[in-house]
C-alpha cells in the first residue's frame, strides 16, 4: 500500500468515526481523544493528517462529494447522479446541518463548487459535442459559473430545508434547466469563428 492510500485509508476511519458520534453526540461537544479512541489511532496521527475536528469535518464532506461524482457517467446518468445526491442529503441531514452550522454557509459552498462545476462543466462539453457546436471557451467558463452558483446555492437550500422542495420536483427541475435551456443558451452562444464585435 503506498503512502497515499495509507493516507486516506487513516483519513476515511477518522472521518467515519467522527459520523458515528455525531449521530448521538453535538458536534461541538466531540473531541480528538473521542475520534482516536474510536477508530483506534493516536493523536500524533491525528495531527499529521488534520490541523483539527474542524478541518476533518471539512475534508469529510468534500470527500462525499467527490465519490458522489465517481458513481456515474454523468453525460448520461445526470439524473441519477442527482437522485443519489437528494438522497445522500435526505439520509445524511442531521450531519449536513451540523457541518452547515460549524462551517457557514460560504466554507460549505466553497466544498461543494469545485463537484458541482465539474458536473456542470461535463454536461455543456457533452452537450455542445452533441449539437456539434464550438463555442467560446470564455462563455464556457461563464455559463459553468452561472450554473454552479445556482445548483451550490439551491442544493444548500435543501440541506437547511429539507421540506421546500420534494426529491421527485427537485430532480424534474434541474433536469428541466438542463435539457431546455443549456441547449438554448448554446446555439445562441458565441462561436469560437465569430469575430469579436468592435467598440464604438
Amino acid at each position: 500500500m503506498t503512502h497515499a492510500e495509507n493516507s486516506l485509508r487513516t483519513k476515511t476511519k477518522l472521518a467515519d468515526s467522527l459520523k458515528k458520534l455525531m449521530m448521538h453526540k453535538s458536534f461541538s461537544k466531540i473531541t480528538v481523544s473521542e475520534i482516536i479512541r474510536d477508530c483506534n489511532v493516536n493523536r500524533k496521527t491525528f495531527y499529521y493528517h488534520f490541523e483539527d475536528i474542524y478541518a476533518l469535518l471539512k475534508w469529510m464532506f468534500a470527500q462525499d462529494a467527490i465519490n458522489i461524482v465517481k458513481e456515474y457517467d454523468l453525460p448520461s446518468e445526470y439524473r441519477e447522479a442527482l437522485s443519489f445526491v437528494m438522497d445522500y442529503i435526505s439520509d445524511n441531514s442531521y450531519i449536513l446541518n451540523c457541518i452547515f452550522d460549524s462551517v457557514g454557509l460560504e466554507e460549505m459552498k466553497r466544498s461543494l463548487y469545485p463537484d458541482i462545476h465539474d458536473i456542470i462543466r461535463i454536461c455543456i462539453d457533452s452537450k455542445e459535442e452533441e449539437l456539434g457546436l464550438h463555442i467560446k471557451e470564455d462563455f464556457k467558463n461563464f455559463i459553468c459559473n452561472l450554473y454552479t452558483e445556482g445548483f451550490s446555492g439551491t442544493l444548500l437550500k435543501q440541506i437547511k430545508e429539507p421540506d421546500n422542495v420534494s426529491k421527485e420536483e427537485a430532480i424534474s427541475y434541474y433536469s428541466l434547466i438542463l435539457n431546455v435551456s443549456l441547449p438554448s443558451v448554446l446555439q445562441s452562444a458565441p462561436k469560437k469563428e465569430d469575430l469579436q464585435p468592435e467598440i464604438q
